[in-house]
């Protein structure tokens, strides 16, 4: 399955916490990063990225890998695009 969104939107509280996680990373790891959200935004359901739907309270949620052990965790809009909820780490 391919979905490429229309556009990219952030919860209230993502953007200052990611960017936390994001400064605390090395240059390699950071560029890593960069790369994921680039497949990301090309096909959120690329291999690449394990893209998985979530089960339970965050059943309408999908979530991808960005390290083996942190996930980003979003919901695909009715109009096409993607609210990013959040970054979740210890999982896996």
């Amino acid at each position: 399955m391919d979905f490429k969104p229309k556009y990219l939107l952030q919860d209230k509280t993502f953007g200052r916490t990611f960017n936390k996680y994001r400064n605390r990373l090395s240059d390699t790891d950071r560029s890593k990063l960069r790369k994921r959200f680039e497949i990301f935004r090309e096909n959120v359901f690329d291999n690449r990225l394990r893209t998985h739907k979530l089960k339970g309270a965050l059943s309408e949620y999908h979530a991808f890998s960005i390290s083996p052990s942190d996930r980003i965790v979003f919901r695909i809009l009715d109009d096409g695009g993607v609210l990013i909820r959040g970054r979740y780490s210890g999982i896996g």
